[in-house]
């Protein structure tokens, strides 16, 4: 649950306090390895005249620096005890933000979600350390519409862990925003006019 009436103004300051740098240098990483055009089917099964491959900057090592030193830039004042999401794009992510949480003398728990579940072992969908009463931060490479990480909320809050905060590298600003500010404090680090598209109109309705 956010904190109705001061959710608006705790998200400008955090955004506002991501490092500049980092948040400069990753933008062009984003911008020169991720983004494509053409003809492309998303998840959502919706075509889309972008898209965007986050494991193209995922995996090389100055992004997930700068990545892990942005997350725990904005979540720092959250009193979070864990975050991650849905596999796979959530995986370096939550690695990265917990790396720098401990590279900053805190504590977090790195979590993944998996999208079904193994038919051995725990046969658990939340794969990590995630306790009841823990306040979750829940994070996605790209937002759309936000139903990718509804599922994602929906296994954390089964376990009994509070989501208070949803982040993304990139929101598409397709729905994800309606869907999740009045429930959790937002913070996508980029949207798509920072990659210099514009969104579809009325894609977001």
């Amino acid at each position: 649950m956010r904190w109705i009436g001061e959710v608006t103004k705790g998200q400008q300051e955090m955004e506002n306090s991501m490092p500049k740098q980092a948040r400069a240098r990753l933008l062009e990483l984003f911008k020169a390895r991720a983004v494509s055009f053409g003809q492309f089917t998303l998840a959502s099964g919706k075509t889309s005249s972008y898209y965007i491959n986050s494991k193209k900057v995922l995996f090389n090592a100055e992004a997930v620096w700068l990545l892990g030193e942005i997350l725990w830039d904005l979540t720092k004042n959250l009193n979070i005890q864990a975050i991650g999401g849905l596999e796979v794009g959530a995986i370096p992510m939550a690695t990265a933000a917990a790396l720098h949480y401990h590279k900053n003398g805190g504590a977090l728990e790195g979590f993944f979600v998996r999208k079904q579940t193994k038919g051995h072992g725990s046969q658990q969908r939340v794969e990590g350390l995630v306790e009841p009463g823990f306040r979750v931060a829940v994070i996605d490479d790209v937002f759309t519409k936000g139903t990718s990480i509804l599922q994602a909320i929906a296994e954390v809050e089964r376990v009994g862990a509070q989501v208070v905060a949803v982040s993304c590298i990139v929101d598409r600003l397709e729905g994800a925003r309606e869907r999740l500010a009045p429930q959790y404090v937002y913070l996508p680090i980029f949207t798509v006019r920072d990659l210099g598209i514009e969104p579809v109109p009325g894609s977001s309705a």
